[in-house]
């Protein structure tokens, strides 16, 4: 009797566990293993970040010299000439699509832009216009300005244009004094002398010093010089003259005896000289000195001198 009961117990033990259901297969997304690799993102979830733009250049200039037909040039009626400026990218941008443009004036026949070649950034660059002169005697102005690619205007120093300027026939007596040492003819050019006056007091006001008052003792020294560096002398910028003779001896000659004095030289615009000036620390503390009061002047334009115009000033202070 008991084996009878042991054995209905083992069936039915037996066939309990061969009842049992499986278990049911999950629904879900599994888990991936830590070691797996993850799919890579849908384009949806996070999208790159936007990449930085890169920090915008710095577009200057300054015009150097004129190569060719310097202000006031005497040219012929209906001549066809050539004008050539000579420019410095003193920017960081490099000039590529980049043009100079007529901007007002009297057009001469001027494009409405003529290219610039590639340039460096630090680099120089001579750009030229063609021209036809007008068919009527007197004086003439065409504006242009330097463009980016973008047509946007480029300014040199504190100038926004820079210009041609031309005397035909007779007129030219009235834009210069005109001379002549020697085999050496020379213009002075006086509406020159009083704007580099004036940009050195703006200059100087800026800076929070006084203007300076013209001296004509020292404005017949400067004068002097000009003249002997544009008739004269064959190398760039000398404070020596021809003669020797050095800065204090000019102006004793001229009868200024103060001995507090500063010479500054230079070629091109106002704005050109005052810009190479800034960039030197032999020449910036002369021109914003607080001890000085006056100032002296000379300009002389030569067209066979190797720079055409030469500035001299002359600043000095009363003993």
């Amino acid at each position: 009797m008991i084996k009878k009961i042991t054995l209905t117990l083992f069936i039915l033990l037996l066939l309990t566990s061969c009842a049992q259901a499986p278990e049911p297969t999950p629904t879900g997304t599994p888990v991936a293993p830590a070691t797996a690799t993850l799919p890579p993102p849908s384009e949806t979830s996070t999208p790159d970040p936007s990449p930085i733009p890169a920090p915008a250049c710095r577009d200057e200039a300054v015009l150097i010299s004129d190569v060719t037909y310097p202000d006031n040039a005497h040219v012929t009626a209906g001549e066809r000439f050539t004008k050539t400026w000579k420019f410095q990218n003193t920017g960081d941008c490099p000039w590529t699509g980049y043009t100079v443009a007529f901007v007002s004036g009297d057009r001469m026949e001027a494009p409405d832009a003529a290219p610039v070649p590639e340039t460096d950034a630090k680099a120089n660059v001579e750009v030229s216009v063609d021209l036809v002169a007008p068919a009527s005697d007197g004086a003439y102005t065409a504006n242009f300005e330097l463009r980016n690619a973008q047509g946007i205007s480029v300014p040199l120093g504190t100038e926004p244009t820079f210009w041609v300027k031309i005397i035909v026939g007779e007129e030219r007596d009235l834009l210069g004094v005109e001379g002549r040492i020697g085999n050496c003819e020379y213009t002075e050019n006086p509406e020159y002398v009083q704007a580099m006056i004036d940009l050195v007091n703006q200059t100087r006001g800026e800076e929070g010093r006084k203007a300076l008052t013209v001296n004509d003792k020292l404005t017949t020294a400067a004068q002097a010089h000009s003249l002997d560096m544009a008739c004269n002398n064959t190398k760039f910028l000398l404070h020596s003259g021809s003669d020797g003779s050095h800065t204090g001896e000019r102006l004793a000659k001229a009868g200024y005896t103060n001995t507090y004095h500063f010479e500054l030289l230079g070629v091109g615009l106002a704005q050109d000289a005052m810009t190479e000036w800034r960039r030197h620390e032999d020449t910036w503390p002369a021109v914003i000195d607080s001890y000085v009061t006056e100032i002296g002047v000379g300009y002389v334009y030569s067209k066979l001198s190797r720079f055409g115009g030469y500035w001299t000033v002359i600043l000095g202070a009363p003993e």
